[in-house]
């Protein structure tokens, strides 16, 4: 596969450059992020992102750096509905929100500004893919895909396929703790191209699912 002919949209010059904290609403991103990943015809089509079709996506740059456990974040996911607010508190931010995109959308993605205009294309690309990884359908009991009583999709934020400690599968195997997927996923050649991943993501330190 190759990457997207189209050139991914950078943030402004007037963003990257602004001392002081700013968030940026971009649907040129969105758009890109759709054209590229989403879309029956995208160049890296994902089909793991198909409830996506019809899903409200908001994206968001920043200047604002952020950092958890000593890590860098550079990208994070949230469903679009604040949550954990009083009531005047979750009322004002769904205002900005609205602002910002004329919704509350399902899913809001927050990208670094001054990492975006940095890194080769496969290393954003990886970035945005784990995000949109991030924005998932809950599923039930028995693992079938959930919907809301409008027929839409139910959406939840997804955590990570693996969460296990190195000396476990070292003791164990990766069979017996169930990362074989993850191992055989490592071992193959790259789908897209290579990519240095080596950022933190802000939504892999929230509760998820």
């Amino acid at each position: 596969m190759a990457l997207n002919d189209k050139q991914r949209p950078l943030p402004s010059a007037e963003l990257v450059e602004d001392l002081e904290p700013r968030f940026e609403p971009s649907s040129e991103l969105l758009a890109w992020a759709r054209s590229t990943f989403i879309g029956d015809d995208a160049p890296l089509h994902n089909p793991e992102h198909g409830h996506l079709l019809d899903a409200s996506i908001g994206i968001l740059w920043t200047n604002v750096e952020h950092a958890k456990n000593g890590r860098r974040i550079v990208g994070q996911c949230e469903l679009g509905t604040p949550r954990a607010m009083g009531k005047w508190a979750k009322a004002r931010a769904e205002q900005q929100i609205t602002e910002w995109f004329g919704e509350v959308p399902d899913f809001i993605l927050t990208f670094h500004a001054h990492y975006a205009g940095q890194v080769d294309d496969a290393s954003f690309c990886a970035l945005v893919e784990h995000e949109l990884y991030h924005a998932a359908q809950d599923v039930d009991a028995f693992g079938m895909p959930k919907f809301r009583q409008n027929g839409l999709p139910a959406f939840v934020i997804r955590g990570h396929d693996v969460e296990e400690f190195v000396g476990v599968v070292r003791r164990y195997g990766s069979e017996a703790t169930g990362v074989q997927r993850m191992v055989d996923a490592a071992n193959a050649r790259p789908e897209v191209a290579r990519a240095d991943i080596a950022h933190a993501c802000g939504t892999c330190h929230l509760k998820v699912v």
